[in-house]
């Protein structure tokens, strides 16, 4: 009887930590928001954003003027296809460094693996960006979230 009791205590304390490891879990799982888009690091985070929430005309938005820019549906079409895949990637935007009309983002991008062995792993790298019109431009981003032959030479 005795063992009972200690059995059962055991059991709903675990009960206990199950339900307050859940409700932690969704309580805080914040929405991440749109910035002021008037700096490098808030364009960069919003084309990151755009690109997480599958709104691809906003993330177009974010693209440089400049000559060989992909067209919308060239855009679009590398994100639908899988030749760029922002959902195997993350990252977390640093500070820029700003030279007159050129930015550059720090960024740690983290790739994620598909088993359970191997760990998220971050990595340093950039976006480009430059002023155009009084606006911030990206004229380059990471491979998961940037086509390999935009703005390229096209034959």
């Amino acid at each position: 009887m005795k063992q009972d009791k200690f059995l059962i205590g055991i059991l709903i304390g675990i009960g206990a930590l199950v339900v307050f490891a859940l409700t932690l879990f969704f309580t805080r799982q914040g929405k991440v928001e749109y910035m002021v888009d008037d700096t490098p690091e808030g364009v960069t985070h919003n084309y990151l954003l755009a690109l997480v929430n599958k709104d691809y005309q906003k993330a177009y938005g974010y693209l440089a003027d400049l000559d060989n820019k992909p067209t919308y549906e060239e855009f679009r079409q590398s994100f639908l296809s899988g030749n760029t895949n922002p959902d195997s990637a993350g990252a977390d935007v640093g500070a820029a460094q700003i030279n007159q009309d050129v930015a550059s983002v720090e960024l740690t991008v983290y790739y994620s693996y598909n088993d359970p062995f191997s760990a998220n792993t971050g990595s340093s790298d950039r976006a480009s960006l430059v002023l155009q019109d009084g606006v911030w431009k990206i004229t380059y981003m990471p491979y998961s979230f940037w086509g390999y032959d935009w703005y390229q030479m096209k034959p």
